[in-house]
């Protein structure tokens, strides 16, 4: 069972309750949803900061490798005089490529020439090749006093024959390497270019040089270069090959990440989600790693499974308190209920002990008239049981209307209903609707009562002709002003004692109505005006209350 303090809260509230305990529990589970999601991001963010150093790592390691290999050959042509088919083939066979790297499309050699050397050159390459081969583009079409063309390049592929006799330092971003290479004598990667190789394919690469320098009459001189070049994509798998990458998209980008610089990507297409930024070192230059992550715009399988059972715990308990609120409405309609009946109860007990003291107090003062005016026991009870009658009647009038409001016109039938049909007398009644209250309806009974009996002892009802006229009207806002007149009756004489009647119209009805009675016993026949207060149901019911409660 609730307490007070719960149970008058859904009482007030019963449509707020179940709403705040239902927002409430949407708003623990959005909190416990948020903090999920922050977890989550977290989690992610860490692995991603795992893969892009993981990734990086190994993106270094394989440049570092092949720099590596490119010193060893540095090092190697810069012993010996002349670079051959055969030493360049002999290097490249103890590298390995297949067992030991990947992703590179293999090693070249190029040669620093001068364009009174290029016929020579030309005359070179094809001593070991079917078809004659021309360094491209040729002088003509570009005239210039260097050239660095290809001369060797393994593995030899007809992918990689593409390459033979192109000038490297025709291309602007290749020239610029090389010279970056040659003045740092470091192997440095060239920025984002098209290899040759690729043919009518636009795949994006980039090249590492390495100088070879020989020393001469004049000093050191710059021999050539052996360089490697690579196919982004096939570079970036390969090193993505060493990291798992829990589903994150990769790009590497050739500097700042543009899609003009773009070099490779690895299921980033289909991504949309955060991104993070690493810086690679490639062979003595800056590349930018992007990892990224699906950012799928639904929630996570746990908070989504968090949510719906928020939202099922949040309904439930928003239905059983709902449930609670209505049985606590319905207790609490029955306690008012049982109040109010009780009150009823004790208001009525309280009611009827007035009207019973009020009637008890009547017949003992018409008890004690009576006496006093009785000279035997038989006129005193027949004289009490006429007067006991009359209230009688008009109780039962009180009680057909709940002891509510009583028409005057009932109260003068009630009283006058032994003559209405005896065509001997003739009885007028007439007045508009005035209703009265339940004691001043008993005291104008009895005081009608009273002057009927006294009219059919002594005056118009006592004899054939008579006529007992009885009419009422307003005589102001609340006051009714009733009057009684008899006529065609015997002469009234007016040397007569003071009866009971009398004494009971000017003493108890008087006092109950608060206005004076007057009462004259003319020759023709008696009259009588009586003044009655005319009051609203809240008025006497409240003074009933006091009343009841002065007499408690």
């Amino acid at each position: 069972m609730l307490n007070s303090g719960p149970r008058r809260w859904l009482v007030t509230y019963p449509r707020a309750i179940p709403a705040a305990i239902f927002l409430l529990v949407i708003a623990i589970t959005a909190l416990s949803v948020f903090a999920i999601e922050r977890g989550e991001q977290q989690r992610e963010q860490v692995m991603m900061n795992r893969t892009a150093v993981a990734m990086a790592s190994a993106l270094e390691r394989r440049a570092s490798v092949n720099a590596s290999y490119l010193r060893a050959g540095a090092a190697l042509f810069s012993t010996v005089g002349r670079v051959d088919m055969a030493t360049f083939g002999r290097f490249v066979a103890e590298l390995r490529l297949d067992a030991d790297y990947r992703g590179a499309e293999g090693y070249g050699w190029a040669p620093v020439v001068t364009a009174g050397e290029v016929a020579d050159f030309e005359a070179d390459l094809g001593r070991y090749r079917i078809a004659e081969m021309h360094v491209k583009p040729t002088l003509e079409e570009e005239p210039r006093d260097t050239l660095v063309p290809i001369a060797l390049i393994q593995p030899d592929t007809a992918r990689n024959r593409r390459a033979i006799g192109f000038d490297m330092y025709s291309e602007p971003v290749r020239r610029a390497a090389m010279e970056e290479a040659e003045r740092t004598m470091r192997p440095t990667a060239s920025g984002r270019v098209v290899l040759v190789q690729e043919g009518a394919d636009r795949a994006p690469g980039f090249l590492i040089f390495m100088p070879v320098f020989e020393d001469g009459a004049g000093g050191r001189r710059l021999k050539g270069f052996i360089m490697s070049p690579f196919n982004a994509q096939d570079f970036l798998v390969s090193a993505a090959e060493l990291v798992d990458r829990h589903g994150l998209g990769v790009r590497l980008y050739d500097g700042a990440p543009d899609q003009d610089n773009l070099l490779g990507s690895l299921g980033a297409e289909e991504l949309g989600g955060e991104t993070l930024k690493q810086t690679v070192r490639v062979a003595n230059r800056d590349m930018t790693l992007v990892i990224q992550s699906a950012g799928e715009a639904v929630l996570s399988a746990m908070a989504l499974v968090t949510l719906l059972f928020g939202l099922a715990v949040a309904s439930l308990l928003m239905i059983v308190t709902r449930l609670l609120t209505q049985q606590a409405l319905e207790d609490q309609r029955s306690l008012n209920w049982f109040a109010e009946q009780n009150s009823i109860r004790n208001s009525l007990t309280r009611e009827l002990n007035h009207r019973v003291k009020n009637t008890l107090a009547n017949v003992l003062s018409i008890v004690a008239l009576t006496r006093r005016r009785a000279d035997d026991v038989e006129e005193f009870a027949d004289g009490l049981d006429g007067r006991i009658r009359a209230l009688s009647a008009t109780h039962d009038l009180l009680t057909q209307s709940e002891w509510g409001t009583t028409p005057i016109a009932a109260v003068v039938e009630a009283e006058l209903a032994p003559y209405a049909h005896d065509e001997a007398h003739r009885l007028i009644c007439d007045g508009p609707t005035v209703e009265l209250a339940p004691n001043d309806a008993l005291s104008l009974g009895l005081a009608l009562h009273e002057l009927a009996t006294n009219a059919t002892k002594y005056g118009a009802l006592s004899t054939e002709s008579g006529t007992v006229s009885v009419t009422w009207e307003m005589a102001a806002e609340k006051l009714a002003r009733l009057h009684w007149v008899e006529s065609g009756g015997p002469p009234v004489p007016q040397q007569r004692e003071r009866g009971f009647g009398t004494d009971l119209i000017e003493k108890i009805v008087a006092h109950e109505l608060r206005h004076p009675v007057e009462l004259e016993f003319a020759p023709e026949g008696v009259r009588c005006t009586l003044l009655v207060p005319v009051r609203e149901r809240s008025a006497f019911e409240i003074r009933a209350k006091r009343q009841a409660l002065r007499d408690a």
